[in-house]
């Protein structure tokens, strides 16, 4: 256990008497009944957005200020309890959680401590042995449904919709694109329902075997007709549009008629990517200004971009994977959300989460396969984008979509000098103001503000404009919920004022 003491642990208790409990916060005094509930908040900090727990705290509805700090000693028995507790009920465990002391003065004016337990959000779903599994409200906690568990469970990739068993007849897999899998495996034998058994992609159902969904993904000709029934598509569809935006009405501004692409994922994965960079190269469009607008995106990128989309989708979700192509920029949006820990910021250092192991796994072991499963496909991505100067790939979310969805958004401008200044200034110090960009780039102000709203019109800055015209800031885009109070341990604290 971590303890703060000194000017630091002045500075954290000055501030967190003035917090009330939030979405993020919750404080606790520590007594013999306050396991259970310190133990609910710890399950519902890790399967919401995180959040801290401050325990030897009253509630600002009881008390103010530094009559709020009752501190551990009026129960040192129960944090212990809790302790164990965290190893023992919380299930599966929560990993990561971080338990600091801070000194202080409590309210009676004698030296004691509070106890600061911060919960990282979770990839995994929690429960309490016993005591049902939680999620976080405004200021409180809830137990949650059985259908908000499963959903949960989907949605941080702890299942997958791939691992299904469909009633699809095994016949119908048995395709040229199967054989060529079963022949580069070599070692496979035996009826078909029994070789993909024993390679996961069948399930007992009822005493019979049926394939499971990857299964039908794999190796079907038709995937998508087939599963039509689990309201599940399947597809690929390539919109190609005149100009650097999508306008909508009775005549979209569409180049040609919209290319659908289905079939078994690896033949999907190499049709949309040759169609894309044919696209690219024989489709070039008129800009306004008059010249011919030339595609710079490394092939690598777009073919990853791909991949990653027909791979890391959520086969739940009745939508297609959507590429837009534009003059300025493509855009591939996938259905479904990051799965685990994975956000929009994170998503070039978190590392490979595969939300579709199944199907990553069986991929690798095609003949020239679309991946090789080693989880450096999005850092390449950015060193590519990089090493040809164009700006890196830009990550969101649609949550408010009927279908939520990743969007991955490529540029086709050059990445101008200062931008990696600008970058790495905000990674370091987060939001940007008119005059921190003219110190950055030795700018004017006027300059610096035809800067700034040309990387809002990109989409690579948003603007803040919370503290007032004359207080602009202008931030990278983050997904809902991004500030992970779990982050650091000098603000975890979500102030709800």
């Amino acid at each position: 256990m971590d303890e703060l003491t000194g000017k630091a642990a002045d500075e954290l208790i000055e501030t967190l008497v003035t917090m009330r409990e939030s979405p993020r916060f919750e404080c606790k005094r520590v007594s013999g009944k306050m396991v259970g509930k310190a133990l609910e908040s710890l399950c519902a900090f890790a399967n919401t957005n995180g959040g801290t727990l401050a325990l030897g705290v009253e509630d600002t509805g009881k008390a103010t200020g530094t009559d709020r700090l009752h501190g551990l000693v009026e129960n040192p028995e129960a944090v212990d309890e809790l302790r164990r507790k965290t190893l023992t009920h919380l299930l599966p465990m929560v990993e990561g959680l971080r338990w600091r002391r801070v000194a202080c003065l409590l309210r009676d004016g004698t030296a004691g401590h509070v106890l600061l337990v911060t919960v990282p959000q979770s990839p995994k779903v929690h429960s309490i042995l016993d005591d049902g599994t939680w999620t976080r409200l405004d200021a409180s906690n809830r137990e949650m449904s059985a259908g908000e568990i499963t959903e949960l469970s989907y949605r941080r990739g702890v299942i997958s919709a791939e691992s299904e068993p469909v009633a699809v007849p095994f016949e119908l897999l048995e395709t040229d694109v199967w054989r060529r899998f079963a022949a580069n495996r070599g070692f496979l034998t035996g009826d078909l329902a029994d070789r993909l058994f024993r390679i996961g992609l069948a399930k007992p159902v009822a005493g019979e075997r049926q394939p499971v969904r990857a299964a039908v993904l794999l190796f079907a000709d038709e995937p998508g007709g087939l599963l039509a029934a689990q309201q599940t598509r399947a597809d690929v569809r390539v919109f190609h549009y005149r100009g650097s935006r999508i306008e909508p009405g009775a005549v979209p501004n569409l180049i040609k008629a919209p290319k659908t692409i289905s079939g078994p994922l690896p033949l999907q994965i190499a049709q949309a990517s040759a169609y894309v960079l044919d696209e690219l190269a024989a489709g070039l469009t008129l800009a306004a200004s008059g010249f011919r607008t030339v595609h710079r995106y490394p092939e690598r990128v777009i073919k990853e971009a791909i991949t990653n989309a027909v791979i890391h989708r959520d086969y739940r979700l009745n939508r297609d994977i959507h590429i837009r192509i534009l003059d300025n920029r493509i855009e591939i949006e996938s259905p479904g959300l990051f799965p685990g820990t994975i956000t929009p910021a994170n998503v070039n250092r978190a590392g490979s989460f595969a939300r579709n192991p199944l199907i990553a796994r069986n991929l690798r072991e095609f003949p020239e396969p679309p991946n090789v499963d080693a989880g450096e496909g999005v850092r390449m991505m950015f060193a590519e984008m990089r090493a040809a100067n164009l700006y890196p790939p830009f990550y969101s979310e649609n949550r408010d979509a009927a279908q939520p969805a990743v969007v991955v958004s490529l540029l086709n401008e050059e990445r101008p000098p200062v931008w990696e200044q600008v970058s790495d200034w905000m990674e370091r110090n987060g939001a940007l103001a008119n005059s921190d960009l003219c110190r950055i780039a030795a700018v004017d102000t006027l300059k610096a503000s035809k800067m700034l709203k040309r990387w809002v019109e990109q989409g690579v800055l948003t603007r803040d404009d919370s503290g007032g015209k004359r207080h602009t800031v202008y931030r990278k885009p983050l997904a809902d919920g991004e500030a992970n109070a779990a982050s650091s341990i000098s603000m975890p604290l979500d102030n709800g004022q």
